[in-house]
């Protein structure tokens, strides 16, 4: 059973940083999709940041590029999402997620929802003020 267990976020003023973390567990040696989405009030969930462990490099939103780095642990099972320069629109519940099969970062940054499943964290918010 894959389990998805987040950590981190709470509230910055805009030009801060915070971090988030996803520990991944139930997926033993295979390979997956992992990513970072986030969902404000009243808006669509979005893609920002993801990858596939049979590949190297990650993906990010065009709005939070050259801000927002995705990373991982040596085992490929905790990633962290480190947000520098956090503008209020940031401000969101930021969700980790992983699917498998996978057809690569950047399918699932875009392509998510047409994903066979999707395992989701439990969420944790991020609010910016200015």
């Amino acid at each position: 059973q894959v389990q998805l267990v987040e950590s981190g976020g709470g509230s910055v003023l805009a030009g801060g940083a915070l971090s988030v973390s996803c520990t991944v567990s139930g997926y033993g040696s295979r390979r997956f999709c992992m990513g970072w989405f986030r969902q404000a009030p009243g808006k669509e969930r979005e893609g920002v940041a993801t990858l596939y462990t049979g590949e190297s490099g990650t993906r990010v939103a065009d709005s939070v590029k050259g801000r927002f780095t995705l990373s991982h642990d040596g085992a490929k099972t905790t990633f962290y999402l480190q947000m520098n320069s956090l503008k209020p629109e940031d401000s969101a519940m930021y969700y980790c997620a992983t699917t498998t099969p996978c057809a690569g970062g950047a399918w699932f940054l875009y392509s998510w929802k047409g994903a066979n499943s999707l395992n989701w964290g439990q969420g944790t918010q991020v609010t910016v003020s200015s």
